[in-house]
């Protein structure tokens, strides 16, 4: 964690996007998560982890789709 004064920004929506895709995998460094705990928020991982599963059920469902056509 940063024990300095400074204010922490943000994560921007790619460092969220990655940090999302990542957990769906299952596959993190250490170093990696301590960084992306600083700076993203509940919030944007629960905002991405939605995103990510819409994106994922709906690209499984084409695929079926396309397969069974």
């Amino acid at each position: 964690m940063n024990n300095s004064k400074e204010p922490i920004e943000k994560a921007s929506i790619w460092q969220v996007a990655k940090a999302v895709f990542w957990a769906f995998l299952g596959i993190r460094k250490k170093s990696d998560l301590d960084h992306d705990a600083e700076r993203i928020t509940p919030l944007q991982v629960v905002i991405g982890g939605l995103i990510g599963a819409t994106i994922f059920v709906v690209s499984i469902l084409m695929l079926v789709k396309l397969i069974t056509s």
